[in-house]
């Protein structure tokens, strides 16, 4: 073949190599993708809302490792056995779009958001300068400005970002550029004691972002939470005066608009009024419960949000726009996230373009190459509307409240507290353990439910529920309503299953 091409008129040879014509085979590589995307439609789409299917197709990791052959060999295999790889990655990989997977705070398949994203891979752009991401450059303005308009600011700015933890760091670092703006050439040295604070039932991320930052984990206060996992504000106000009277400077507060575990809402107004004391930057960690804004029975929950300095909010959670959908929406209108992260690239920011370079957004980022996240919300929003989207969050907070009765009335099943999200949190006691003196033997027993129950339903493929200790609470479940292929069907189906696993427990 190489000899045939050399004999051919114009061949070039350099180095070895024939620069004539492209090496990739078209015809082959269309039909691949052709045959590859029918796989997709038939055993992931048409797949999503079947409850008969398995959630997961429980194998360990080493028999898992045969199955799929993980080697990477010096020739490449032939287009069939590449499409049976695909089979089987989606086969033995967890079905998050089951109607029945209520591990995480996603779940389920929203069709316009799955689309938006064909189109994003396909097309492979990078979201830094307009000349190079035109469309996604204004849809992810346009997005960014409609859900400033849900916090309830007039004006502000943001940028999408690979998740809800670098959300929280984008704002712990804004929030510390805003206090000291020379930290951004001169670093931290010369720099006081920086001091921030964060409720108990906060997101790990912000101990991450500390200890990234350099602010370090023992400069993040911990802020007492009442028995519902709220920030309690007096313990607050006492925690920033310590700060100060051990010399220390504190610059932010995060609140938590629905907490992981319990999906709890921090009394935002009333943490507002100390920031507002104290000149310290408010930022609400909303990436779970921010989508309830767009419900006008559910927004109360985050009563006071208008008045943070920013917010982290996920639309790939309760919103289904598909992971990773991930906004920082900052108050400040004056640049400000432009003045912290810039770089001013001349290679890629040049001042003298042809078009308003105003619209070349990358200098927000701390990233260079960046997704289109916010074109699936946008299409997704585009088709379903604002009320579509609401009726999502609805729906979903109704199924939580029918299953919560359901808890109460089934012999067994016991709440931990009253739930004002999505998040359920309850044990299972079985049989064995009902009449059992309420102590140490009984909590120490029970705390071993869950993890047998866990097990027999992975293994079984029926469902995929969460379990965790908390706060001096032995293990218990976490279900978490979210995806709208979800039924009340599925709600009874989670409880029966439950005490069919643990009939012999």
């Amino acid at each position: 073949c190489k000899q045939e091409m050399l004999q051919k008129k114009n061949a070039v040879l350099v180095d070895g190599v024939i620069l004539n014509g492209p090496i990739m085979d078209s015809k082959a590589g269309e039909k691949f993708v052709e045959e590859a995307c029918k796989i997709i439609m038939e055993e992931v789409v048409q797949k999503a809302d079947d409850v008969t299917e398995k959630v997961c197709e429980w194998q360990a990791p080493e028999t898992l490792k045969e199955i799929l052959d993980l080697e990477m060999r010096d020739t490449g295999e032939c287009h069939q056995k590449i499409l049976q790889l695909c089979r089987d990655v989606i086969k033995y990989s967890v079905k998050t779009n089951h109607p029945r997977f209520f591990n995480q705070l996603y779940a389920g398949m929203d069709y316009y958001s799955l689309v938006a994203r064909f189109i994003t891979e396909a097309l492979n752009p990078s979201v830094y300068t307009y000349e190079v991401s035109p469309v996604f450059l204004l849809v992810e303005e346009a997005v960014i400005k409609k859900m400033i308009e849900f916090i309830g600011w007039e004006e502000g700015d943001g940028i999408f970002n690979p998740g809800g933890s670098v959300s929280n760091m984008y704002a712990m670092n804004l929030a510390r550029y805003k206090f000291c703006p020379e930290i951004k050439e001169k670093g931290l040295s010369g720099l006081p004691r920086l001091v921030l604070f964060a409720s108990e039932e906060c997101h790990y991320s912000m101990k991450k972002a500390a200890s990234f930052l350099g602010i370090g984990t023992e400069n993040v206060y911990f802020i007492k939470t009442d028995e519902r996992g709220k920030m309690i504000p007096e313990e607050l106000e006492k925690q920033v005066q310590r700060a100060r009277k051990e010399g220390s400077a504190p610059f932010l507060v995060c609140a938590t608009a629905g907490t992981t575990v319990l999906g709890a809402f921090d009394p935002l107004d009333k943490i507002a009024d100390i920031c507002e004391k104290h000149g310290l930057w408010l930022h609400v960690d909303a990436s779970w419960g921010g989508s309830a804004l767009i419900s006008r029975k559910h927004r109360r929950l985050l009563y006071g949000i208008h008045r943070a300095d920013s917010v982290a909010w996920n639309p790939h959670k309760m919103l289904l726009a598909g992971i990773q959908c991930c906004a920082l929406l900052v108050k400040d209108n004056s640049g400000l996230l432009k003045k912290c992260y810039s770089a001013e690239a001349a290679y890629l920011f040049q001042q003298d373009k042809f078009y308003d370079v105003s619209y070349d957004t990358g200098d927000k980022s701390i990233q260079c190459s960046r997704r289109p996240d916010a074109f699936k919300f946008w299409l997704m929003w585009k088709a379903l509307g604002t009320t579509g989207l609401e009726e999502r969050v609805n729906r979903a907070l109704a199924l939580a409240r029918y299953l919560v009765e359901e808890i109460k009335r089934r012999e067994g099943f016991q709440l931990l507290l009253e739930p004002e999200y999505a998040n359920i949190c309850f044990w299972y006691i079985p049989p064995s353990l009902r009449k059992m003196e309420d102590g140490p033997e009984f909590w120490q027993k029970l705390h071993q439910v869950a993890p047998i129950i866990k097990e027999r339903m992975m293994k079984k493929g029926s469902m995929m529920l969460g379990y965790q200790p908390h706060r001096g609470k032995v293990n218990f479940f976490r279900q978490v309503v979210i995806s709208p292929q979800v039924s009340r069907e599925d709600m009874d189906f989670l409880l029966d299953e439950i005490e069919r696993l643990a009939k012999d427990l």
